[in-house]
């Protein structure tokens, strides 16, 4: 059996290809367990679930939150945080995506004023409301810093995304919209779901790995911070290494937790359905 959990698209926030593109991919990889986890964003959940009905593919209903995780006495980190099993339809969870989207979106026009004020150092024109919407046209889904990344190099002032973070899109961030883990639990588990903590040692997204590379370090935060609010682990990811797999797979024994993995693709490049994870998997979803 082939799982992949954790996916993103084009048409519910950042991924390279559109929803119905992506289910094409995952059946032509074979594919037989998967879930769509866009950031912030469920809208193309109804959509999924047909098309895993019409390509043979068993899905679950997924959802990526971002979460503003405080500790006392330290400065606040963003972490991501999966739902899965949700009610698409339940009102609650819905409103509160959409005020999300709306920060979003506020949000990426105050990185344009701040762009705005680096531009003036360097004698470059300054992006204007006709700039906003030709950045909002190519956005399916979440609008976000990766976006504002692209305009930059169509523009020609930067020549690749990591230019346009290194020069500008960190200097020019906003905060995003702060969510509480606290908050983030209740509206998944409310609307049904369970929630899993995402990547936990990602050395390259939003992780505690920005905290301590230590990963006794880091389960003792978990334990002090995190485990009440969560059901999960995600334990498989495309940069999580063996010792990170198995370390995380020892703590969620010992806590009773489900385990779960996936590529986290997002099609730059396609590496659906390439991390090994074990069929039991999939029974902690069948009930």
């Amino acid at each position: 059996m082939k799982i992949d959990l954790h996916i993103h698209t084009k048409t519910g926030s950042d991924g390279n290809l559109s929803v119905e593109d992506v289910f094409k991919e995952a059946k032509y990889r074979g594919i037989d367990l998967m879930s769509i986890t866009d950031h912030d964003s469920i809208d193309c959940q109804k959509t999924a679930i047909s098309l895993a009905k019409e390509r043979g593919i068993s899905y679950i209903v997924g959802v990526e939150l971002n979460v503003t995780f405080e500790r006392p006495n330290s400065k606040p980190i963003s972490l991501d945080f999966l739902g899965y099993q949700f009610d698409p339809n339940n009102q609650e969870l819905r409103s509160k995506i959409e005020m999300i989207r709306e920060h979003r979106e506020n949000r990426a026009r105050q990185i344009l004023q701040n762009l705005n004020i680096e531009f003036e150092k360097e004698n470059i024109e300054p992006f204007t409301e006709d700039d906003l919407q030709s950045i909002q046209a190519n956005v399916d889904g979440a609008f976000g810093r990766p976006h504002i990344a692209n305009y930059l190099i169509e523009k020609g002032i930067v020549k690749d995304k990591q230019e346009a973070f290194d020069k500008y899109l960190v200097k020019c961030d906003v905060p995003k919209y702060p969510l509480p883990l606290s908050e983030a639990s209740a509206l998944i588990r409310n609307a049904g779901g369970i929630i899993i903590f995402a990547h936990p040692n990602d050395p390259n997204g939003t992780s505690l790995n920005k905290i301590t590379q230590d990963l006794d370090e880091q389960v003792k935060i978990i334990e002090d911070y995190i485990l009440d609010h969560i059901d999960g682990i995600e334990c498989w990811h495309s940069r999580h290494n063996a010792q990170t797999t198995n370390h995380y797979l020892e703590f969620a024994t010992k806590h009773e937790l489900i385990v779960t993995g996936g590529s986290d693709c997002h099609q730059k490049p396609i590496v659906m359905g390439t991390v090994p994870i074990p069929d039991h998997i999939a029974n902690s979803f069948r009930n």
